[in-house]
């Protein structure tokens, strides 16, 4: 008897699992390894929207518990993860100079940005406008992470590796039980997975497929994230990340032709230097319509919960959802409402 089972492995997994051993909670990880959008997420923080100069929901609250996460994760792994590098909005304009100050001005965004613009020469890179720098941002190794996650849980007996078998789970009066194992509570936290989930598949999450490049470009040199009508990250040694596409109707995690020619395309339009195109990854984004993740309690079986609806923020919105969750099935203590599941029960109700 464990006190929770988690399924899914993702960075909704791993924070709760990290929120359970700070209150030296017992639990078992049951994942397949099947969801791939936090392996191939381009894993970039920053509090604030590039495309319309906005803060990112609860950003003030999302960076304190990164800030603390983070570090506490790379102490107790021994790897480096959490890289400080800073994001810079390439203007396209003039009047994109005049929304970034606006905007900067702000109260909420004036902690992130930088009131100026800034002149920066860069190799092969288009910019007469110059760029705007967010401030406190940086990525997260999202592969590595989990890669080491997952040795960590296995090392303790704590994964279990297999598909899950609706099937054999059952909610009894004090415990939930699932093939031989039994636990107090089950958390699922399975990604674009949850369609397939009988208990949760009626929450509206639409899954965004996600395409990214891999690229080499010598001599680039490049020390910040580039944000334009795409992203240019440095990853060391040549190597960039480009991304990424938002695709709504394709649900299939295999890279595409397409997507790849969107991206090229994309960054030809401020990158003037040569490279060559080294990899392509996919994955589906857990997306929700409100924009808003997807946490809480079935509306009947009261020892279900689900921490899904990450989106595009895992690595921001991970930390700071799993306490409140904890806090929830162990106190009591309401959530966070924007995100509580409960603003879909007329929808279950609908369908049951």
């Amino acid at each position: 008897m464990v006190d929770y089972l988690i399924v899914g492995s993702g960075l909704a997994g791993l924070a709760f699992c990290e929120e359970l051993e700070k209150h030296k909670r017992s639990f078992l990880m049951i994942d397949d390894a099947s969801q791939l959008s936090s392996v191939v997420a381009g894993g970039m923080y920053n509090p604030v929207i590039l495309k319309r100069f906005t803060r990112v929901w609860r950003s003030e609250e999302q960076m304190a518990h990164l800030e603390e996460f983070y570090p506490r994760l790379e102490a107790k792994l021994g790897v480096k993860v959490d890289h400080k590098i800073p994001v810079l909005r390439r203007f396209a304009s003039v009047e994109e100079q005049n929304n970034w100050f606006e905007a900067a001005d702000k109260p909420g965004l004036n902690a992130f940005m930088e009131p100026k613009v800034i002149r920066k020469s860069v190799n092969h890179v288009d910019a007469p406008f110059g760029f705007g720098q967010v401030l406190r941002s940086g990525r997260i190794d999202t592969a590595l992470l989990l890669k080491e996650y997952k040795t960590y849980l296995k090392a303790a007996g704590r994964l279990v590796e297999e598909t899950f078998d609706y099937t054999a789970l059952h909610c009894l009066e004090d415990h939930v039980s699932y093939k031989e194992h039994k636990a107090g509570n089950i958390v699922f936290c399975e990604g674009f997975g949850l369609k397939s989930n009988p208990y949760f598949n009626y929450l509206p999450l639409n899954g965004t497929k996600g395409e990214l490049l891999l690229i080499r470009a010598k001599g680039f040199d490049l020390d910040f994230v580039l944000k334009s009508s795409v992203f240019l990250l440095p990853l060391g040694n040549d190597l960039y990340k480009v991304g990424a596409t938002y695709k709504w109707k394709d649900k299939t995690q295999e890279p595409t032709v397409e997507s790849k020619e969107e991206l090229e395309d994309k960054l030809r339009s401020f990158f003037k230097g040569s490279y060559e195109v080294i990899d392509q990854f996919a994955g589906i984004r857990p997306t929700v319509a409100d924009r808003r993740p997807l946490v809480g309690r079935h509306p009947v079986y009261d020892r279900y919960y689900v921490l899904n609806g990450l989106g595009s923020r895992g690595v921001m919105i991970g930390p700071y959802a799993a306490p409140q969750l904890f806090a929830y099935i162990e106190n009591e203590i309401p959530m966070d409402p924007e995100m509580d599941i409960v603003r879909y029960k007329k929808k279950y109700q609908a369908i049951s």
